[in-house]
């Protein structure tokens, strides 16, 4: 995908500007076909910028399958589609904004919450410099958020600090049950290695 920017948009605020270039936005030329489905139904969702669908495309750019896994390939393909994991939406002017990766997305009382709109909402306090948000076993919702956030050199905070901002900028339930403040870890490229945060928002419930 490309975020195909609109000369207009370049005469609107810096922070409306900020909101359109986070969009990941539409294909490149040599991609035949991409949508944002429903993959139970495998419907277009609505162009509301709210719905949320899986990023899905097709065409001869597209790889052929996995190698000597048609079982994989099968299941990566279904429908004529090539199924990404990336789950986001479609804005009514056809730009695409992912929100999550399928396994990352965070089912609370059969709710569906954004790790990326809570991290997002996250990264805007002053002193906050890394945020991770994954999913943390819970008894009456199934699970719920929970926030690991490295702080800027220097500044200090505690757990109501965040929870206080976060309640000004999110609808209740996305609001983190835990925060924790600690030296993220990352792989060797950078990359935030949720898996290892997920293990330990399990234990911190045991």
């Amino acid at each position: 995908m490309v975020n195909d920017w609109h000369h207009s948009w370049s005469d609107l605020p810096p922070a409306e500007q900020a909101a359109l270039k986070a969009r990941q936005g539409v294909r490149y030329l040599p991609l035949e076909q991409l949508d944002m489905l429903d993959p139970e139904t495998m419907r277009p969702v609505p162009r509301d910028g709210q719905t949320m669908g899986e990023v899905m495309f097709r065409g001869n750019v597209v790889m052929k399958g996995y190698f000597r896994n048609p079982k994989a390939t099968e299941k990566a393909f279904a429908g004529g589609w090539f199924h990404s994991g990336d789950l986001g939406v479609m804005h009514p002017d056809g730009y695409i904004q992912l929100k999550d990766r399928s396994k990352d997305i965070i089912i609370s009382g059969g709710e569906n919450i954004s790790s990326i709109e809570v991290e997002e909402a996250l990264y805007r306090h002053p002193a906050v410099a890394v945020a991770a948000v994954v999913a943390m076993p819970h008894k009456k919702w199934g699970e719920t958020p929970c926030a690991f956030v490295e702080l800027v050199q220097g500044q200090e905070a505690d757990a109501e600090v965040p929870r206080s901002w976060c309640r000004d900028r999110l609808a209740p339930y996305k609001v983190p049950g835990r925060f924790v403040f600690m030296d993220i870890p990352r792989t060797s490229t950078g990359k935030i290695q949720k898996f290892a945060l997920r293990e330990q928002a399990r234990e911190i419930t045991t």
